[in-house]
């Protein structure tokens, strides 16, 4: 399997799925996909649910799938709830709170 080049300074994670790894990324049309599709008033809310570990499956599903299309793969809900994620759903909240911590931080040394 081809490994995707996954840039941190662009706020890119990789992911597994369907054992093809891919690069995941909040964009700005992404966050605002994100920001409606859950219904939440600021992505701050949605920030600090995972910071206080009080995020559903929903947010990682939405999460994920914002940066999956984010980072180029146009893929819906209902196909990533059928994919298999390399690493299962405790992969897939890793990645989903480190697509959220680096949309909103500067990459260390910035």
């Amino acid at each position: 399997m081809a490994k995707a080049p996954v840039n941190p300074w662009a706020g890119e994670v990789a992911l597994v799925v369907d054992g093809e790894r891919r690069v995941c990324k909040l964009t700005l049309g992404a966050l605002a996909e994100l920001e409606a599709g859950l219904g939440e008033d600021s992505l701050i809310a949605l920030v600090e649910r995972f910071e206080g570990r009080r995020f559903s499956t929903r947010d990682v599903l939405a999460l994920v799938v914002a940066g999956l299309r984010g980072g180029g793969w146009d893929v819906t809900d209902a196909a990533l709830r059928s994919a298999e994620i390399g690493g299962g759903p405790v992969e897939a909240a890793r990645v989903a709170a480190e697509l959220l911590a680096r949309a909103f931080a500067l990459p260390e040394g910035r």
